[in-house]
This record gives structure tokens, sequence and C-alpha cells, in this order.
């Protein structure tokens, strides 16, 4: 007994604490019930380090296998109205495609040719590697993409736009192999880009997209991984030390979801039009997929999809990078909120209902097993010939057209009206022309004008002031289909002198 009080009151000195005296202490203590004080610091860390083991070895196993086959459930539902299912490949756990990735012959070759050009360890340029894998492969979500970002691309898309889908030949596209893997190749307009192609073909298949570094942004870059997009350094060639195992890396991930028939989107321009030409289409995404083609494996089928908007929602800011050479911009959050908030209140007081047209075509489907015979798998005339059948299927819409008369010399509603008959006369052969007659084109794309303030209003329609670049930036989208070039007011006003 007088052990156990010794013992009780070195305990509380050591802790702080008031000793208990020897009438107050139980006679009936036994040493292994006794109470132990111990400090609130330490008492918190054994509670945590409890809740942690608990949850991983009995919480999270439980809740994953929960989602899984939730998203299993959703997959079956999905894939049974899909005319194209959902991978295999795109369903596997990001972790283990991270592993196949890092662990392919060819990117441990390309892992041990950096260490010798760099002289590091091969376990430092491994884990490099493995930091490119994380960052490109994505986490796809079947829940996520067609219980939420279908949804909300068919909201937004309605909500902003008068939707057209354009020239599409449904023969031509029933009758590409179920099997081969599908590539949609389009021209960017805009970050809605995105949105509208999403929506679209949401009945057919899921996309996965190769998104540039603008988008690698909490939560933005979850959201994107999430519906299947993978990210990609637009300037990883300027890296000398690490592009070349970045690109391997990769040229690796795009050639294994090509192999395993992941339907994906690709830009080949590289970025957005900052003047509304088509630019010259870059290779590299390109020439990945035909550097891993095999003549004897699943074919791959490139769609070409053509977009264009009365009203590109980014255009100012891409016209002032075209003017000062300086690609990597960043709206003003202030400026987008202020256009959000002042849609928001045009829409509510029914000032206006939505920015005008967005129309989506569809080229010419072009199998690689057929093109590769004919041009020996040659990439340079591999993105040529499909920027052709881009350009070729382009969309002609109310705005382009409009300015298109104006920059012309049309001054009245009449001139308008007689400009765009005449240019939808001239339209290529088998290009698709709208559906309204010229007078309910120019009424629409005149009031579109007015509304932003790039021409004046009255009986004599101008550009206004200082508006023209946005006007010649609308008429160079479409100014591909016709022979004749736009004659800009300064061009004519120096014919005149």
């Amino acid at each position: 007994m007088t052990y156990l009080k010794d013992y009780a009151l070195v305990n509380a000195l050591r802790c702080g604490m008031t000793p208990f005296t020897p009438t107050s202490f139980p006679a009936t203590v036994h040493p292994m019930t006794m109470p132990v004080a111990i400090p609130l610091w330490l008492l918190i860390l054994m509670v945590l380090f409890a809740a942690v083991t608990f949850a991983s070895h009995f919480l999270f196993p439980s809740v994953r296998w929960f989602f899984r086959r939730r998203a299993e459930r959703v997959v079956a539902r999905v894939n049974a109205r899909l005319q194209k299912p959902i991978e295999p490949f795109k369903l596997a756990r990001r972790y283990d495609t991270i592993q196949r990735l890092v662990y392919d012959p060819e990117v441990i070759q390309a892992i041990n040719d950096y260490a010798q050009a760099t002289g590091i360890r091969e376990d430092v340029a491994f884990e490099k590697a493995r930091h490119y894998a994380r960052e490109i492969v994505p986490s796809f979500s079947a829940t996520a993409y067609f219980s939420f970002g279908m949804r909300a691309a068919k909201w937004l898309s309605r909500f902003l736009y008068r939707l057209r889908v354009g020239q599409f030949d449904r023969a031509e596209y029933e009758a590409i192999d179920p099997d081969a893997t599908v590539i949609f190749v389009m021209n960017h307009r805009s970050n809605m880009d995105y949105v509208l192609v999403t929506y679209l073909v949401s009945r057919a298949t899921s996309l996965s997209y190769a998104v540039g570094e603008w988008a690698r942004v909490w939560p933005l870059s979850a959201v994107i991984k999430m519906m299947g997009g993978y990210f990609i350094r637009r300037k990883s060639r300027r890296q000398e030390e690490s592009g070349d195992l970045y690109r391997r890396v990769l040229a690796r991930y795009v050639q294994m979801a090509t192999e395993g028939g992941v339907t994906q989107a690709v830009f080949p321009e590289g970025g957005l039009s900052l003047d509304g030409n088509l630019a010259r289409p870059r290779l590299g995404i390109l020439s990945y997929i035909t550097d891993g083609f095999k003549p004897d494996g699943r074919d791959v089928v490139f769609v070409p999809v053509a977009l264009n908007y009365d009203r590109v929602l980014e255009d100012r800011f891409l016209i002032k990078a075209h003017a000062t050479g300086i690609r990597r911009f960043r709206p003003p959050l202030f400026t987008v909120l202020g256009g959000v908030v002042g849609y928001l209140w045009a829409r509510l007081t029914r000032k206006m209902t939505v920015f005008g047209t967005a129309s989506v075509s569809f080229g010419a489907p072009l199998s690689l097993h057929d093109f590769a015979d004919r041009h020996d798998g040659d990439t340079k005339a591999l993105g040529e010939e499909l920027m052709g059948r881009i350009s070729a299927v382009i969309p002609v819409v109310p705005v382009p057209l409009v300015c298109r008369a104006l920059l012309n010399g049309a001054t009245t509603q009449a001139e308008i009206v007689a400009q765009i008959a005449a240019d939808l006369d001239a339209m290529p052969v088998g290009l698709r022309t709208p559906r309204r007659d010229p007078a309910q084109l120019a009424q629409d794309g005149v009031r579109i004008l007015q509304r932003r303030g790039l021409i004046d209003r009255g009986d004599i329609l101008r550009v206004t002031e200082g508006e023209a670049d946005v006007v010649t930036y609308y008429a160079n989208t479409i100014a591909h289909h016709f022979k004749d070039p736009v004659i800009l007011p300064q061009d004519a006003a120096t014919q005149k002198t």
C-alpha cells in the first residue's frame, strides 16, 4: 500500500497535478486498474493515430468499395445507351495507369538517357518521370462525367448560345469501325469549344481532352481530371534538361490511350486563334499518335470538327494578345465578374436572351490506316489534310457575314442583305449554308453588333471608332470560304486617294 501511495505521488508531481493525500487515496486500487495521467497533447496524438488506423484499415476500404460498386453500375447503365462504350483503359485505377506508364520500357529507356545526360542518379530521374506521369494521367469518373459534367455542359451551352449543328453526314459516321479509336480534331475558337463538343457527342461517347497549362489551377484542374482530361505542357521544348523526358512520358501516355481505344479530342492549332484565322497545325500529339500506330493493330479514325460563334467570349483578350505578341494572358477577375453580372442582368431584364449562334460542323472522317498507306505515315501531310477538312466545313453564322459586309463597304441594312446574299451564292459547293434567309441573317448580326457597341445605331451603319479589329476578327473566321479578299476601311481610303 505504501508503494501505491508513493507511485501516485511521484506521478502526480511529474504531471503538475495536486498529489493525492494518504487519507484520500483509495485503499482498494489495484496497480492494473490505477488511472495514469498523461499530457493532453499526447492523448490527442494517440486518438489521431487510432482514428487514422481505423480509417485506413476499415473505413476507407468500405467507402471505396461502395463508390466503386456505384461507379460500376453507372458505367453499365451508360454503356447500354452509348454508341461507343467507355473503354476499360479509361476505367482503370489512376494509380495502376501511372505505374504502367512509368514502368513502360520506352519510358525506362528515356529515364536512363536523361540520367546519363544530366549526371543524376537513376532513382532521381525515375521520380521525375513519376511526377510527370501523375501530372498527365487523369482520374476519370463516369459518375462525374455523365451525372454532372454532361448536364452542366448542356445547360451552359443552351444558356449562352443558340446551338446549331451544321455539316453532318450520319452515314459516314455509322460506317466507322466500332473497334477503331476515334479522335476528334477541332479548330480552337474559344474555351467554350470543350463544353459544346462534350455536350454534342455525349450521347455517343465520352471524350478525353488534351488540355493546356492554363487549366492547371485548383479546383479547375481536379474537375478536368475527373472529366477525363489530361494536361500537356505546351512549352516543354524550352526546357533543355527535362523536356525530352517529359515528351517521352506524354507520348507514351497518348499512345497507350490510343491503343486502348480511348476517344480523344485534340486541337491541332495548339491554342486559341488570336485573329480569327486558322493557324498552321502543330504536330506534337499527331506525331505521338502516328509514331505509335501499328498497321496491323487497331485503326485510328480522325473526325474533323469545326466551330464558329456569333460571339467569342474571349475575343477582346485574344485580339489584345495578337496585337502585343504575348500569348499568355489572364483576364482580370473583376472584368470577368462584371461580364457575368452584366449578362445575367440583361437576361433578367429581357434585354437579351443569348449571345447568338454557336454552330458545330463535322467533316469527313479520315482513317489513319488508309492515310498511312498513301503517304507513308507523313505527320506533316496528316496535319495539313486534317486542317483542310476542318477549314472546309467551318460554319457560317450571322455576325461574321455582317462583319464581312461592313468591311466591304455596306452601310445600310439593304446593302448588308445584298452582300450576304452574294456571299451565300459564292459559297463553296458542298458547304451547308444557314437555313435562314439573308434578311434574317442580317437582322440578327446587326442587332448583336449594335448591342455590343461595335457598329453605330441609325440608318447609316458604320463600324464604331476603335472597333475595326474586333469586326475584322469575326470576318476572318469565314474569309477562307471566299476567293475575293475583304477590303478593309483603310484600304478603301487608299484606293480612293
